[in-house]
C-alpha cells in the first residue's frame, strides 16, 4: 500500500493533519494487527457521507432545472450509491492507499462497498481538514460531470420492472433467495436466485441483499430478452 501523503500530494492538497486521511483509508480489519480500537474510517465515513449527500443535493438542484422532486431524489440516488461512488474511488486509485488487516484475503480493488465508504471518509476528513468550500470545489471536479450529464433513463429499477413484467404476463410475483453469504461480518457477499413458479430465472450477486436482487432481476430480465 502508498502512503497517504503521495495521493494527497497528487491531488494539490495541502493538509496539515495527514494522520486523519491514514484513518479514513483504514479498513476496521487492520485495527487487530496494529492493536487499536475504532482506529478505521467508520466515525469518519459517517461525516462525510452527509456533506457528500448535501454538495450532490446542491449540484443537482442548480444543474437539472427541468426535474421535479422525485427525479433529482433518483438522481441524488444514483450519484452516491455503492457502485458509483466506488467507480469514483477506483477512478482516483483510492484502492492502491486503503489499509486493511492480515486476515482480509479479498481483492481491494473489487470491494465496492469498501471503497464507497473510503470515498465518504476521505470527504469526511477533508471537511474536517479543509471546510466545505474545499469539499464542494473536489467533488465538483471529481463527480459534477457525471451530474450534468445524468438522465433519468441511467437508473434502472430492475426488480420493479421484472415484477411488472411477470405479473402483467401471469398475474403473480417472483421471489428471490440468498443462496450463499462468503466473508466475514463487516464485508459480506451475497449471491442472490429469482424465482419464478419455483424455478430460477435469474442470479446476481452483491456486496448488499439488495444489489445482488438488483443483479439477478437484471440477469431474468436479460434472459427474457434472449428467449
Amino acid at each position: 500500500m502508498k502512503n497517504i501523503e503521495l495521493l494527497l500530494k497528487q491531488l494539490k492538497l495541502k493538509i496539515k493533519d495527514v494522520e486523519l486521511f491514514d484513518i479514513a483509508f483504514t479498513h476496521s480489519s487492520y485495527n487487530a494487527d496494529a492493536k487499536t480500537k475504532h482506529h478505521d474510517y467508520e466515525r469518519i465515513e459517517f461525516l462525510g457521507d452527509s456533506i457528500l449527500g448535501a454538495i450532490v443535493s446542491e449540484l443537482a438542484f442548480k444543474s437539472h432545472k427541468e426535474m421535479k422532486q422525485g427525479e433529482l431524489t433518483k438522481l441524488k440516488s444514483a450519484l452516491v450509491s455503492t457502485h458509483s461512488l466506488a467507480n469514483f474511488a477506483r477512478e482516483l486509485h483510492f484502492d492502491e492507499y486503503i489499509k486493511v488487516g492480515n486476515s482480509f484475503s479479498r481483492d481491494i480493488k473489487q470491494c465496492d462497498n469498501i471503497l464507497e465508504d473510503v470515498f465518504e471518509a476521505f470527504i469526511g476528513a477533508l471537511f474536517i481538514s479543509t471546510g466545505f468550500k474545499a469539499c464542494r470545489e473536489f467533488i465538483i471536479k471529481t463527480m459534477y460531470p457525471s451530474i450534468q450529464k445524468y438522465q433519468l433513463s441511467d437508473s434502472q429499477d430492475y426488480k420493479s420492472r421484472l415484477q411488472e413484467e411477470m405479473q402483467s404476463e401471469h398475474r403473480e410475483s417472483v421471489t428471490y433467495k440468498v443462496v450463499d453469504e462468503i466473508g466475514p461480518a463487516h464485508d459480506k457477499y451475497f449471491k442472490v436466485h429469482v424465482f419464478f413458479d419455483d424455478i430460477c430465472i435469474g442470479e446476481g450477486e452483491g456486496h448488499s441483499k439488495k444489489e445482488a436482487e438488483q443483479n439477478a432481476a437484471k440477469d431474468a430480465l436479460n434472459k427474457r430478452v434472449g428467449r
